[in-house]
């Protein structure tokens, strides 16, 4: 996880591992429901497919390990606001108990539409998107102010506006040529 993980893909991240965790679980379900109650004559199985699902239970039981641990680590970083990578150097310097950072809300993670868009790979909508993934792009904060400026009913004279607006009439007239 460490910074592959970003603010605007931690949704996806965590479906990914609750997906991965629920395919896994109901595979050693199977296996194990078959496995053991499978007594009767007619459970006989080739040798080939006796080592194919032996593999598989392999697979599933790793598989299974993996993402409850890192569903573990995810669950900690978000209560307790704290990254793998911090939290490991805060282990090794002492200075856990120092730590002022804030649960992780988890409107911040699966975005503010409703709790029925959850389990579903969709983007998250977040009320404040610079505030949640930490940065702005200067294009979305020129989108933002010319919003702003719209919904305040704020119109700017042709010969003022910025980018793509026109040009200073100061500066330019009609005789002189660009």
């Amino acid at each position: 996880m460490n910074n592959c993980v970003g603010a605007a893909n931690l949704k996806h991240f965590i479906l990914f591992l609750i997906y991965t965790w629920t395919c896994a679980a109901y595979s050693l379900v199977l296996f194990g429901w078959n496995y053991f109650f499978c007594a009767d004559e007619d459970c006989t199985f080739h040798v080939v497919v006796i080592h194919l699902v032996r593999a598989m239970t392999f697979l599933c039981i790793g598989a299974f390990l993996f993402t409850s641990s890192m569903l573990m680590n995810v669950t900690y970083g978000l209560m307790t606001g704290i990254g793998t990578i911090d939290r490991l150097k805060k282990k090794a310097t002492n200075t856990m108990s120092q730590s002022d950072e804030e649960p992780i809300a988890l409107k911040d993670v699966f975005g503010i539409a409703g709790f029925h868009t959850w389990p579903f790979p969709i983007d998250p909508v977040f009320d404040d998107y610079d505030r949640v993934t930490g940065y702005s792009t200067p294009q979305r904060l020129v989108r933002e102010q010319q919003f702003m400026e719209q919904a305040a009913g704020v119109c700017m004279p042709v010969g003022q506006q910025g980018v793509g607006g026109g040009l200073p009439s100061s500066k330019w007239n009609d005789s002189h040529p660009l």
